[in-house]
């Protein structure tokens, strides 16, 4: 069982605890990325870029963050994570199987007839996906109601939502986000992935957002905004999160397309991917090098 709860550092001995903590992470994030790059090459196409920059938020959500057995994805006190962007199914699956939910060979199935492993994600297909997404601005709904019940039950788990800037276009996610700090849902955390981009277009020339923290914190939520593809900073505002009491929190991460990969970082059209065939072995060998920077 993962109980993922933060350690107390303190002192040299806590300094090389909190070191080994984000390096385990960093290395859980490189292969998240890496399986997220097998599985796009066997559809030639998708959400590659979402999966590489959202990696790292993933890492340190089922590897250092999230309470959950493995074994049992149905687990009453297990902490409930819900993605609203369906179509960063490919992310989730990578990040599954680094949790052991699913079978790391099971990976190679993505997309394909019969597969557990669509590529939009859904709750009945697929073991550890608690929500059916890809219609966005029912996530944050969805994990109001679900927090509400927790508490109703006395039960301590929680709830993430993950989603996205532009599923802040969404008035439903604003409905949501009034109705969880009028019930003050502090087992309840959002997760924004802010890279700029959706899919007609850059998110700022669609409907601009920002600032996006200040309308957070305007609706009555904790709000946090980091690098989202910075592993220590990601951990330090969880851990902060974690201990925030009397409102529901919300961690608005920047992330960058592509993040690891520099050719598909720099691709003009990068919400929905076409990486040719002659072009995987190079995405990899690119994000290998970097880890070893």
């Amino acid at each position: 069982m993962n109980t993922s709860t933060s350690p107390a550092v303190s002192g040299t001995a806590g300094a090389v605890d909190q070191a080994e903590r984000i390096e385990r992470i960093r290395q859980a994030a490189y292969r998240v990325r890496r399986n997220a790059l097998d599985m796009g090459e066997v559809q030639g196409q998708g959400y590659i870029g979402q999966a590489l920059g959202v990696a790292d938020v993933l890492a340190v959500v089922y590897t250092d963050q999230l309470r959950y057995r493995p074994e049992d994805p149905h687990w009453p006190d297990r902490d409930r994570f819900l993605l609203s962007i369906g179509h960063y199914a490919i992310a989730l699956y990578a990040a599954l199987a680094e949790a052991g939910t699913i079978p790391a060979d099971e990976l190679e199935s993505y997309g394909s007839d019969d597969s557990r492993l669509p590529m939009s994600a859904m709750a009945s297909y697929t073991p550890g996906v608690e929500i059916s997404g890809g219609s966005l601005g029912h996530g944050l709904a969805v994990a109001a109601g679900m927090a509400l019940g927790l508490r109703h039950l006395g039960n301590g788990a929680r709830v993430f939502n993950l989603l996205s800037d532009g599923e802040l276009d969404e008035g439903s996610t604003w409905e949501a986000a009034l109705a969880c700090a009028h019930h003050g849902l502090d087992n309840l955390t959002a997760i924004v992935d802010v890279n700029a981009l959706q899919a007609d277009g850059p998110t700022v020339g669609v409907l601009r957002t920002e600032p996006v923290t200040d309308k957070w914190q305007a609706f009555g939520w904790h709000a946090l905004r980091v690098d989202g593809n910075d592993v220590a900073a990601l951990v330090d505002a969880f851990d902060e999160l974690r201990a925030h009491r009397g409102s529901p929190s919300v961690l608005i991460c920047d992330t960058r397309i592509g993040r690891g990969v520099p050719m598909l970082e720099s691709r003009e059209k990068a919400h929905f991917m076409r990486v040719e065939e002659h072009e995987w072995q190079l995405a990899r060998d690119q994000l290998q090098e970097g880890t070893t920077r």
